[in-house]
């Protein structure tokens, strides 16, 4: 029973962290415990959820808390202003494409910092990584 504790903790731990700014591999954890068959895949889809979209508002925190230290209007270029233009007409539906390696992480920085709302972002971060890590457990069992 402990051995099983420590193994979905470290689940939990990896898409913590792989969802915040530090780079992290919990895709390639969940792809091991779910092909060693010993777990019920649903339940690893579920921790490494929860872990990965606990860590996605983290990051949305951090970008709050930039905000606050370091305003729009005053660091961004025209250019750069356009493309923060898209991301505030899509709102917090864009926070689905969290899960994208690279630019999630950059997305709910952004969304934090934009103070998107959390009413439409934090389902849409937490369906984005339930259906990226719900593939990758189907190609593993």
């Amino acid at each position: 029973m402990e051995e099983l504790n420590v193994t979905l903790t470290g689940l939990f731990i990896s898409a913590f962290i792989s969802s915040t700014i530090a780079p992290g591999g919990s895709e390639a954890v969940l792809a091991y415990l779910v092909s060693t068959e010993k777990h019920n895949a649903i339940n690893l889809i579920i921790i490494a959820t929860v872990g990965n979209s606990l860590g996605a508002l983290t990051t949305w925190v951090l970008g709050v808390i930039a905000a606050k230290k370091f305003p729009l209007d005053q660091m961004l270029s025209p250019s750069r202003q356009k493309s923060l233009d898209l991301v505030r007409r899509w709102g917090g539906w864009v926070m689905f494409f969290s899960w994208l390696p690279v630019v999630g992480d950059g997305l709910c920085f952004a969304g934090g910092w934009l103070r998107l709302s959390l009413f439409f972002s934090l389902p849409a971060i937490v369906i984005g990584k339930a259906l990226r890590y719900g593939v990758i457990a189907f190609f593993f069992v």
